[in-house]
C-alpha cells in the first residue's frame, strides 16, 4: 500500500493572507474615514463647538430681551423716568421747567 502525503497548497495560504489583510484594511479606512471615524469626529467637535457659540449669542439676547421687559413691570416703573422720556418724545415742557433757548449755530459750508 502506498501512502501519499498531501502538500499543504501555497495558493490557499496566500488567499487566506490576503483576504484576512485585505479585511483589516477595510475596517482601518471605516476607522479613520467612516461615519464615526477619526475624521468625522474632528468635524463633529468643530459642529458642536459652533453650536455652542450660537447657544451663547443666543442666550446673551435673551438675557437682553429679558431685561429690557422686566422693565415694564409696574412694580420696578420709575415715575420720574416715565414723565421724563414722555415730554422728551412729545417735545413739551412742565410748566415749573425753565427753557433756554439756544440760538442755531452756522453750520461750515454755508
Amino acid at each position: 500500500m502506498i501512502t501519499r502525503l498531501k502538500r499543504p497548497a501555497l495558493f490557499r495560504h496566500f488567499l487566506i493572507g490576503t483576504l484576512l489583510i485585505g479585511f483589516q484594511i477595510y475596517l482601518g479606512y471605516g476607522a479613520m474615514n467612516g461615519r464615526f471615524g477619526i475624521e468625522s469626529q474632528k468635524q463633529l467637535l468643530l459642529d458642536i463647538q459652533e453650536l455652542q457659540d450660537q447657544s451663547a449669542a443666543l442666550q446673551k439676547k435673551i438675557e437682553a430681551y429679558e431685561k429690557r421687559i422686566s422693565l415694564f413691570d409696574p412694580k420696578r416703573l420709575d415715575p420720574d423716568i416715565i414723565d421724563e422720556k414722555a415730554r422728551e418724545l412729545l417735545s413739551m415742557a412742565d410748566p415749573k421747567d425753565i427753557v433756554v433757548a439756544l440760538p442755531e449755530q452756522a453750520t461750515p459750508g454755508s
